[in-house]
């Protein structure tokens, strides 16, 4: 029963991570069919290479700065239980990788390449897991403290707070020193459109984040033993409340109607094992209407040129999943309990002070080694021909 329990357990896990895996393929095409045509290749080429550094450098440093162990020893060893501990590190690595995934869709259109691979192995290399580590691992005691104050500790079931608010509000700052792409902002106060270059992709991409989510957020419990159909329902019910209040709110927009599911999932994440469906419902309406608010003020209003609208998206609605779980997850509002909402203040805002301190640690270091954007032509001429010498769909064909 015991190998039968590990090989369950071990199969969970690798399921879920398959599926997180997964939605890095939507994350590449939500930028592809935002950003104009002239960058969608490196949108695509961007998120593979992000992984790619992310899995080296999270397998010999991150998740030994969560989790305090590493991968250094016999095959044998990592074998045991069915190989269950390196499951769970692909599983968790998958949530570390998003980080860049979530900066990138800010960032898109005018940074430069490398420069973005630097930081990405420095945010999943411990900006990320030392925070990870804070709120999933008891680290420095700051869980025992919060606890202390509240009577509860802070709780992030799959990642509100921890991956999400942590990504955006990283990107936020690497959006603010980057500047704004040439010509977004005219001198005489307007603002020039740049509309999404195909709205199938943008659509394609949701999609497959939505799905992927179900591997987010239900298989956050681990082991086999701890799943709950409450996670799932309660999933589903915040991405139809977002999807619903974009599209009240966003005029029927498909821009915004297809990130509103995505603004609820983001928000539902930190309190989905607690919250009665209702709750989880109204957290993901409250977070759709949160995005098309905020994206249209930061874009229009505060001129600040989040392409994909990251920090409305993952920063604040993250933001509000942790602050909700305090909220909806409490007896009062049917939920589960054993939360309450000092302990969920204390830990968003630990969660958001250390992104803004660690994003501008790292960009702005790497803004005066490197520099971080494209130059004028190579920005009007794309990222694809600047970087990777070919576009999505070539005009022409070199013939011998």
């Amino acid at each position: 029963m015991d190998a039968l329990n590990q090989g369950a357990n071990a199969l969970f896990v690798l399921l879920g991570g398959i599926m997180v895996l997964a939605m890095h393929a939507g994350f590449a095409f939500l930028e592809l069919g935002t950003v104009r045509k002239k960058n969608q290749v490196n949108a695509l080429v961007k998120i593979l290479v992000d992984f790619s550094v992310s899995t080296v450098v999270y397998f010999v440093v991150g998740y030994g700065v969560a989790y305090g162990t590493h991968f250094f020893i016999g095959a044998e060893q990592l074998a045991a239980k069915n190989g269950y501990e390196l499951v769970k590190f692909f599983f968790l690595l998958t949530f570390a990788a998003a980080i860049p995934a979530i900066i990138s869709g800010g960032i898109a259109e005018r940074a430069k390449f490398w420069p973005q691979l630097i930081a990405t192995a420095i945010v999943v290399g411990f900006i990320y897991p030392f925070f990870e580590g804070i709120a999933w691992n008891q680290h420095f005691g700051v869980q025992g403290w919060i606890k202390s104050l509240t009577g509860v500790e802070f709780h992030d079931f799959a990642g509100s707070v921890v991956v999400h608010a942590v990504g955006g509000w990283i990107a936020l700052p690497a959006v603010l020193l980057l500047g704004a792409r040439y010509n977004r902002y005219r001198k005489d106060g307007g603002v020039s459109a740049h509309p999404p270059s195909s709205i199938p992709f943008l659509a394609l991409g949701a999609w497959i984040l939505v799905v992927g989510w179900f591997g987010f957020n239900v298989m956050s419990a681990q082991t086999l033993d701890k799943i709950s159909g409450l996670v799932a329902v309660n999933s589903l019910m915040a991405m139809v409340g977002g999807t619903l209040a974009a599209l009240a709110l966003g005029k029927n927009d498909p821009g915004f109607v297809h990130n509103g599911p995505l603004a609820g999932l983001v928000a539902v994440c930190a309190g989905s094992d607690l919250m009665h469906p209702i709750g989880a419902f109204v957290v993901g309406a409250v977070a759709g209407a949160l995005f098309v608010a905020m994206f249209t003020l930061v874009q229009n209003r505060w001129r600040i040129d989040d392409v994909l609208g990251v920090w409305p998206l993952h920063g604040l609605c993250g933001t509000w999943g942790g602050l909700a779980a305090g909220i909806f997850g409490t007896h009062a509002l049917g939920g589960l309990g054993g939360v309450n909402f000092g302990a969920q203040l204390i830990g968003t805002v630990l969660g958001v002070a250390w992104a803004v301190l660690g994003g501008f640690a790292v960009y702005g270091t790497l803004k005066k080694l490197f520099g971080l954007r494209l130059s004028q032509e190579e920005e009007y001429n794309g990222a694809d021909l600047s970087i990777h010498r070919i576009t999505a769909m070539p005009e022409r064909e070199v013939t011998w």
